[in-house]
């Protein structure tokens, strides 16, 4: 069961992270990754992702996941091993009391409430997209300190 969940995760990060327009490309991805897989099996991991197929950016039709039809895809993607021992954070910076937090995409969500869910009373709320996440704090509030604070906790989700 660990490899499959492993597979799935792995999987995951593939389709969000290229554009593969066919399961042959999606099997030779894996490939790469170590996952010698069916095409059968590929089609009930695509049915349990409940992944699509969705016009991207260049008019090509490629496979995506849920709530995702004009997926943002990364210029230069690392291997999804990679991406899965790398945290989702990239940067924060503030201007005044709001701030922009950057993610890999497909972690803002999570990022977000993790961040709603800690103990930071001078952080007002958050409003997460894929791949960003805008940050209001209070006026009071030190933006430089709490940037420093979200820095060590973000680089550890």
């Amino acid at each position: 069961m660990k490899e499959k969940n492993e597979r799935l995760a792995t999987l995951k990060m593939l389709i969000s992270s290229h554009e593969l327009s066919s399961q042959h490309e999606v099997l030779q991805a894996l490939r790469k990754e170590g996952y010698h897989v069916t095409q059968a099996t590929l089609s009930r991991d695509f049915k349990q992702l409940k992944v699509a197929k969705a016009a991207s950016m260049n008019g090509e039709y490629v496979y995506v996941l849920p709530n995702e039809t004009m997926y943002k895809r990364v210029h230069k993607p690392l291997s999804a091993r990679e991406m899965l021992h790398t945290p989702g954070f990239i940067s924060i910076h503030f201007s005044g009391n709001m701030g922009v937090i950057k993610t890999r995409p497909g972690y803002a969500s999570s990022l977000a409430y993790n961040i709603d869910n800690a103990d930071f009373p001078e952080i007002l709320g958050t409003i997460a997209g894929d791949d960003t996440i805008f940050i209001v704090i209070d006026e009071k509030s030190n933006p430089e300190e709490l940037e420093v604070n979200l820095n060590d906790i973000l680089n550890f989700m």
